[in-house]
């Protein structure tokens, strides 16, 4: 073996995802099965719409499904935790823009102690008022921690810039916690935690047995609330101020996000312009980095990406620069992107990109739980497993030509929303 030679590399002609088994159940809900793997445990998750946004009580999603484990009408949150450790389980509930959920990771042959805890969540939590005034100070107490960090100032502005008053452009103050209250949160949770609203995605090694449990703890007995949960979002507004500088005297760094409303996984342009994106900033290789770490010294890390919400979509460029090279740093950004609007980007960069990407999906995959994930991202955008198939073909289809064309179409510097924190 010479190890001076890098070994030979194949190129990726197709990558195989497992597909789900679907179910429907009486109740509205829908349930996904990918059976796959050898070992006894299973991921399942019950994913629900977030209920519409309302200013007035910008919290009640993060709070009701922060608060879904803090005790029932049967369990303390202490009861609740001790039994699915006793089983050797994991259970957490996560809020997103878009939808919360509740995941439960647990060995098959303790599905029938742990299923009843989650059903129990379901249904009879009860958002205890010493638990809410917990959740509302410790809430508001990292919010002041966070809010002195350069970055996160940044994406909140950034945000509320191109998202305007809605869920995704929100950036909360501490006097909003004051607006909960258990009354509300029951109502919200009474409206969203009902199984119309939900999406059960179970993965790993399932047997008919996990099945018919599943079905029977969360079918007919699972009834629906009077009132449909109302999973509209307000119509998005940009604002019309582009530019955004918080300034901080003592800062020594100075943090830059900048971007626009852009398309989302469901234009037919988004696998095309993700290819852009990595060329410009999507990797360790990029040419942000490459300049701005690697030439100009200018910071540790920057990088661009592209988000894909389920009513928006936004391109951005984030770092944090030298306090002093902050102008220097913005200079070399709108640099870098006009040379991809009047330069063909080389054979051998635009190779090695598609190399990257498509090795980054294949190793993405790495088991049964990755491919519900990716299933995922279709399912709640409205999509099929042939974007999948038109991604990979885009990736290695791609030319140069293409690119140039893109940046043109898709990368307006002047009409960037442009937000600085520190020092400028």
């Amino acid at each position: 073996m010479n190890r001076k030679e890098a070994p030979a590399y194949q190129a990726i002609d197709h990558i195989n995802l497992i597909k789900p088994e679907h179910t429907k159940l009486s109740n509205g809900c829908n349930i996904y099965c990918f059976n796959s793997g050898d070992q006894e445990l299973v991921r399942i998750e019950w994913i629900f719409g977030n209920l519409r946004f309302d200013p007035a009580s910008p919290l009640l999603n993060l709070a009701v499904n922060t608060m879904l484990n803090d005790g029932t009408k049967t369990m303390t949150g202490a009861q609740i935790a001790d039994t699915i450790d006793f089983y050797g389980a994991f259970l957490q509930a996560e809020y997103g823009y878009d939808n919360s959920e509740v995941t439960l990771y647990s060995l098959n042959k303790h599905l029938q102690n742990t299923l009843p805890v989650i059903k129990d969540i379901l249904i009879n939590s009860i958002f205890p008022e010493k638990e809410l005034e917990t959740f509302v100070r410790n809430q508001q107490q990292k919010l002041q921690v966070s809010l002195q960090k350069n970055d996160v100032v940044a994406r909140r502005t950034f945000n509320k810039a191109i998202y305007g008053d809605t869920i995704y452009g929100y950036a909360g103050i501490a006097d909003d916690y004051k607006t909960l209250h258990r009354d509300d949160l029951l109502a919200h949770y009474k409206q969203m935690y009902q199984p119309s609203n939900c999406t059960i995605i179970i993965a790993g090694k399932i047997d008919q047995e996990t099945i018919e449990l599943l079905k029977d703890t969360f079918g007919d007995s699972w009834t629906n609330a009077d009132k449909k949960a109302d999973t509209t979002q307000p119509e998005l507004k940009a604002s019309a101020e582009h530019f955004y500088f918080t300034e901080k005297p003592d800062a020594l760094q100075s943090a830059i996000r900048m971007g626009m409303p852009f398309i989302n996984r469901t234009h037919p342009d988004f696998p095309s312009v993700q290819v852009l994106n990595t060329v410009l900033g999507g990797y360790f290789g990029s040419r942000l980095m490459a300049n701005i770490r690697e030439d100009k010294g200018y910071t540790y890390g920057i990088g661009s990406g592209m988000s894909s919400l389920k009513h928006a979509g936004a391109f951005f460029i984030a770092t944090e620069v030298g306090a002093d090279v902050c102008k220097s740093a913005v200079t070399e950004i709108e640099k870098e992107i006009n040379i991809l609007k009047t330069e063909l980007i080389p054979g051998e960069e635009l190779a090695l990109v598609r190399n990257y990407m498509l090795g980054s999906l294949l190793g993405s995959l790495e088991n049964v739980f990755s491919h519900a994930d990716k299933f995922k991202n279709l399912y709640f955008s409205g999509l099929d497993y042939d974007y999948y198939d038109r991604y990979t073909e885009t990736i290695r289809a791609i030319t140069s030509e293409d690119l140039i064309k893109l940046a043109d179409q898709y990368l307006n510097f002047d009409g960037f929303y442009k937000v600085i924190v520190g020092k400028y």
